[in-house]
């Protein structure tokens, strides 16, 4: 991966800036992704942040061998902190769990007045993201799931407006899943979900083994409920096939 060629889920995280924005990338890393939105004129202007101090400098070292220090600001920071106030249209933060999103963005939430979309890029635990966006009145308005290498990744694109708008009556369900991934379930989607059911279904054993039964009672139940969902979306792969 470069500045020419973004990996794929990159590439989709970049599909959806805003064209003329001006972004921030959130743990940037490399800065490949500012790089390629300013090189293909996507965009106007990006930040982009870093709170290690390696990647900090191989992003610097990237921006300026690119010759886009004019257009990329390479900043240190621990995550929202990086920008102020009313300066980006758009947030993308891509290649951390779910937890640490969701995290940066509570913690950064006094920068998010006058962001007009979120792109985020959980590795693990989009529910937790999912539901962030819900308790802050963000709208989920687009997901995508992907494999690349022999994982997989999912892609959640957020505007300000009304939450509930993606989600039915099965809101649990789908705050696991995701809303539109549910709808579309691609071989990504099942995939994701087999290997998810599979460790699921160990963890329930070891539960069921458990010596205190009383103390591994919710925990179990929690399990069950997750199992089902992602069971039944699996026998839709079945009906369909």
């Amino acid at each position: 991966m470069n500045i020419n060629q973004l990996s794929k889920r990159l590439m989709c995280v970049a599909s959806y800036i805003p064209s003329d924005s001006t972004f921030a990338d959130i743990g940037s890393d490399h800065a490949y992704l500012p790089c390629y939105a300013v090189k293909n004129h996507l965009v106007k202007k990006a930040v982009a942040g870093e709170v290690v101090e390696g990647p900090f400098q191989a992003a610097k070292q990237q921006v300026e061998e690119a010759g886009l220090v004019d257009s990329i600001d390479v900043r240190k920071g621990n995550g929202l902190e990086v920008i102020s106030k009313g300066e980006v249209d758009c947030i993308t933060i891509a290649g951390m769990g779910g937890s640490l999103i969701a995290s940066i963005l509570e913690n950064g939430k006094a920068k998010l007045e006058g962001v007009q979309r979120l792109v985020l890029q959980p590795n693990l635990n989009a529910r937790g993201i999912r539901q962030w966006l819900i308790d802050h009145h963000w709208e989920l308005i687009a997901e995508e799931i992907m494999e690349e290498d022999g994982k997989v990744y999912e892609v959640l694109v957020a505007e300000k407006g009304q939450p509930l708008k993606p989600y039915s009556d099965k809101l649990e369900q789908e705050l696991l899943v995701g809303p539109f991934l549910m709808k579309e379930k691609n071989q990504a989607f099942y995939r994701k979900w087999k290997r998810e059911a599979g460790q699921l279904e160990v963890v329930l054993k070891n539960l069921k083994k458990a010596e205190n039964q009383a103390a591994a009672e919710s925990k179990k139940q929690a399990v069950l409920s997750e199992l089902n969902w992602m069971k039944e979306v699996l026998r839709d792969e079945k009906e369909d096939s």
